[in-house]
């Protein structure tokens, strides 16, 4: 969410972006967006919107259609009203009754692999 000093910006319904979105302020897309966004904030794309794109953000909120890969260093909350296309990482993932999700999902933190333990040593007898 979006503090007092943090700008927000808003893509209306009927605004179409090709092209790359970066930067560090919210960001609501209710039209259309094709490229690529990078943001350190909050995305939220409304029941009106559609990104094609891959995407890169703290928090992201879909309520509309989405295609290409999410990663959100976060939370990510699909809404029963979304269709989501694609593969997913992220901290912390919701999904709400009706949304459509099709793609893989790799989520918490990163689980690094026990090294295999050395067997103990048998001391001989002389």
């Amino acid at each position: 969410m979006a503090t007092k000093e943090q700008e927000i910006t808003q893509i209306g319904s009927t605004v179409n972006i090709k092209g790359d979105i970066s930067g560090k302020s919210d960001v609501r897309v209710a039209g259309t967006v094709n490229g690529s966004i990078n943001i350190e904030g909050e995305l939220i794309v409304e029941r009106t919107g559609f990104i094609e794109a891959e995407i890169k953000a703290t928090n992201t909120v879909v309520a509309g259609s989405v295609k290409g890969n999410i990663e959100c260093t976060e939370k990510l909350i699909l809404e029963s009203s979304s269709k989501f296309v694609g593969n997913i990482k992220t901290k912390l993932l919701i999904i709400q009754e009706g949304a459509v999700f099709q793609g893989n999902c790799q989520m918490g933190a990163p689980v690094a692999a026990a090294a295999p333990q050395a067997a103990p040593q048998v001391k001989e007898k002389l």
